[in-house]
């Protein structure tokens, strides 16, 4: 199941690429970080995951690697589907970003309730408006 949710979730990655580079470099680039910087720790999780079912390393490197190249295969997808549909750029843009809140929304912040000391909330709190200062940031620079 790992292998196949990955897989999906890499394809979408790919997708979000391609339709940012064709919307705009910058926005691309951005995206591009933005993925790497979240996909980098995940496929370390998953290989850990993946060893402790019972794979080699060998083989869930090789997993893990062809897990990743579903990342390709969105972007190209995307790319040769969406170059001559640029009337479907914001659509696509916009439901990519409707996902990724859906998952803050519905996974990251329920979680903030799990340990409700105040202590742990002013940390997390820290961490979201760090979250945000970096994508402020990043923006800031790619702007000029």
């Amino acid at each position: 199941m790992i292998l196949i949710g990955n897989s999906v979730h890499n394809f979408c990655d790919g997708i979000v690429i391609a339709a940012s580079y064709l919307a705009d470099p910058a926005l691309g680039l951005a995206a591009t970080l933005a993925i790497v910087s979240h996909a980098v720790p995940q496929q370390v999780g998953d290989f850990a995951v993946l060893l402790h079912s019972g794979y080699t390393r060998r083989r869930a490197f090789a997993l893990n690697v062809a897990t990743g190249c579903a990342t390709l295969a969105g972007a190209l997808g995307a790319y040769f589907a969406l170059s001559d549909m640029q009337q479907a750029l914001p659509t696509v843009l916009a439901i990519a970003a409707a996902s990724l809140l859906y998952v803050a929304v519905a996974d990251l912040i329920p979680s903030l309730h799990r340990r409700p000391e105040p202590l742990e909330t002013a940390k997390q709190s820290l961490l979201i408006a760090a979250g945000i200062g970096v994508i402020a940031a990043v923006h800031a620079l790619l702007a000029h």
